[in-house]
């Protein structure tokens, strides 16, 4: 619903839609200069900075008859927090680049940056936005840059799991894909994607819509597995099979997995995405930090680098060109 005075961005002056924004975001504990100057100032204590995007455009990456403008800014945030929390590094600033078009509502705009905030605020105290641009475009467009620090911590990347480690999972597995799955299947028409009518679902369905619209990775894992000494970590965007496949790739090595343990619907677990667990490998006997369950185990380098219950299995998972397409307008 339009609030009263609610105007278009496109009938105001960048300044106006900035001030609403800044209203919004909140403060980087690590901000020496925050948003108001060309450019944001950080601390970072060891020099090194960690550093990842993701951009976010209407269509391929969500539709707004599904989601609200908070629910878009706390989803930028969480994907990106995610992959800095997968390095072993504590999120510190977000930088945020708003492409809109013109007939975007100023309330949109305050619930974007509301939910930015909100997100920060709930999975990575400390962390705000810093910094990021405004400009006006045919598809609404959010890219997110997430910075982090290592905090004099060695960089945990997907490249160090060796055999004879265990491999362990935080987070949900399969929730999210559920949630998209739930959407296609219940809240579209012949004309597209249509509003969703909550009321509708059982608990465990709104669960699954939290999950892909508004999701809540374990961001405070990261930092955990690398100080609990994990040899490898990701973060699993685009289904367990595809990443774990990767993870294994890029270390050599076959992640043998085991099915019941990873928890959750099969159908879902193993090949949907968008769930931003963290999938690590540690050092057999390691305490394994709260929240991580062990999911199978790493042995030397075989035919298949990913095996599911002893059997070899082709690395399916989410892919946005397609899975966000359905042919649906």
């Amino acid at each position: 619903m339009t609030e009263p005075h609610d105007p278009r961005v496109g009938d105001l002056a960048e300044s106006a839609i900035l001030r609403t924004i800044l209203a919004s975001i909140g403060t980087a504990a690590a901000a020496e200069v925050g948003p108001g100057d060309d450019a944001a100032v950080l601390r970072v204590p060891d020099g090194r900075v960690v550093a990842t995007t993701d951009t976010l455009v209407h269509g391929p990456d969500f539709r707004l008859a599904w989601s609200s403008g908070t629910d878009l800014g706390w989803k930028a945030a969480a994907v990106n927090l995610a992959d800095v929390a997968a390095m072993g590094a504590r999120p510190t600033g977000l930088l945020v680049a708003l492409a809109m078009p013109a007939d975007t509502r100023l309330s949109f705009v305050r619930g974007l940056a509301e939910g930015l905030a909100a997100c920060c605020s709930s999975l990575a105290p400390g962390c705000a936005v810093i910094g990021g641009d405004l400009t006006i475009s045919s598809t609404l467009t959010i890219a997110v840059t997430a910075l982090g620090s290592l905090e004099g911590r060695a960089p945990v990347l997907r490249s160090g799991a060796r055999p004879g480690d265990v491999v362990a999972l935080a987070g949900a597995a399969g929730v999210a894909a559920r949630g998209i799955d739930l959407l296609f299947s219940r809240f579209t028409d012949s004309s597209g994607p249509v509003a969703v009518d909550r009321a509708t679902l059982n608990a465990a369905e709104l669960e699954a819509l939290d999950a892909q619209l508004r999701p809540s990775p374990p961001i405070g894992q990261g930092v955990a597995a690398a100080d609990a000494g994990a040899t490898a970590m990701m973060d699993v965007s685009d289904g367990l099979a595809l990443d774990a496949t990767r993870l294994a790739e890029a270390s050599g090595v076959t992640l043998a997995l085991r099915i019941a343990e990873v928890g959750g619907d099969p159908r879902w677990a193993i090949d949907g995405g968008e769930d931003h667990a963290l999938l690590a490998t540690f050092a057999r006997g390691s305490d394994l930090p709260e929240g991580f369950r062990v999911i199978g185990d790493v042995t030397a380098a075989g035919a298949h680098p990913l095996l599911l219950d002893g059997e070899p299995r082709a690395p399916r998972g989410w892919d946005p060109y397609r899975d966000w397409d359905a042919g649906i307008g």
